[in-house]
């Protein structure tokens, strides 16, 4: 075991897999002499050379095509969005060939490649640098769609994506990137892909949520549970494929459902969820199921950013309707 913070955990992973498998290989950004912008990379490529950690130009189409030809090749490759923010001129690549390859050959060709990118606020960060683009990528077929809350689940979680055949878009905190650390595995494991995790049980509200709003969740539980509201609250991990069974089987004990979630409110990844739980567990229900979620505005610059972004205080007041209707 060994004390991770988020970063550490991503570094060390990348770090085991390019050791166990010589197909790996990683680049984007400054990925290679700096080790990334956030250091995710770092002491990589002075390790295992040029040829397997390497810088690329600013040019995320072009970054996203080379992985594209590499994966069709025989590599594993490991390509690095700086942030998801600038993903947008590679949406051609991603959604034209990337999600298409296998159902394009009928599954004689298929991509075995991760993108890798920074996901969400709460940084203070300049414009673009704060997206959280869960819904874009979850509703492509063809994509699986990972957003690690922890330490501990990214390495397993990136593991997985870096030994699936089809590719994943792998979704990083950037607010949990330095936030704490963690007891961590040295050793190899995996977490499937498409598994969601109760981190809590409780029997009075069922409240999914993941990435760096699973704890703020956490901590509105708590608030919660002072109140004599016991909430259970489930790490999604995954946007796509979604864990149907685990939500739904909660809804099913608790009767009344809430998510919690950063992206913009309309046409976010809390109107799968409600939908799925209305189609799913309707006549369960005690409560109109709710949304806590980001505004539906751009993510304001630093000074601003408070405003958009929950604490525990507000999801409490939200999830206390619920439980109280």
């Amino acid at each position: 075991m060994a004390l991770m913070n988020l970063i550490t955990a991503i570094n060390h992973t990348l770090d085991l897999a390019l050791a166990q498998d010589e197909r790996v290989v990683v680049f984007g950004e400054d990925v290679g002499v700096e080790g990334g912008v956030f250091r995710a990379t770092v002491g990589l490529q002075k390790k295992y050379g040029e040829e397997r950690v390497f810088d690329t130009p600013l040019a995320e189409s072009a970054i996203v095509g080379t992985a594209v030809g590499m994966a069709l090749n025989g590599l594993r490759p490991v390509a690095e969005i700086q942030f998801s923010g600038f993903v947008y001129p590679a949406f051609n690549q991603i959604i034209s060939h990337v999600a298409r390859m296998r159902n394009r050959t009928r599954g004689q060709r298929y991509l075995p490649m991760v993108i890798r990118m920074p996901h969400g606020g709460g940084i203070k960060a300049l414009e673009h640098h704060s997206e959280s683009l869960d819904t874009f990528f979850g509703h492509i077929p063809g994509l699986k769609v990972v957003v690690p809350s922890t330490p501990y689940d990214a390495k397993g979680l990136l593991l997985s994506a870096i030994r699936d055949d089809d590719p994943v878009i792998f979704l990083e905190p950037s607010k949990l990137y330095r936030a704490f650390r963690q007891e961590v595995p040295e050793e190899d494991y995996t977490i499937p892909i498409g598994k969601a995790k109760v981190v809590k049980p409780g029997s009075d509200l069922t409240v999914v949520s993941w990435g760096a709003y699973l704890h703020e969740a956490l901590k509105a539980a708590e608030l919660l549970q002072a109140e004599g509201i016991d909430a259970e609250v489930i790490d999604l991990r995954t946007i796509s494929p979604l864990d149907r069974e685990t939500i739904l089987e909660s809804v099913k004990k608790t009767g009344r459902f809430a998510v919690v979630h950063e992206a913009a409110k309309s046409f976010g990844p809390g109107a799968e969820l409600v939908a799925l739980v209305n189609e799913g567990a309707f006549l369960y229900l005690e409560a109109p199921p709710l949304r806590l979620a980001g505004f539906d505005i751009t993510i304001p610059l630093p000074r601003g950013e408070h405003h958009y972004f929950m604490d525990a205080q507000r999801m409490a007041a939200g999830l206390r309707q619920v439980a109280n209707f």
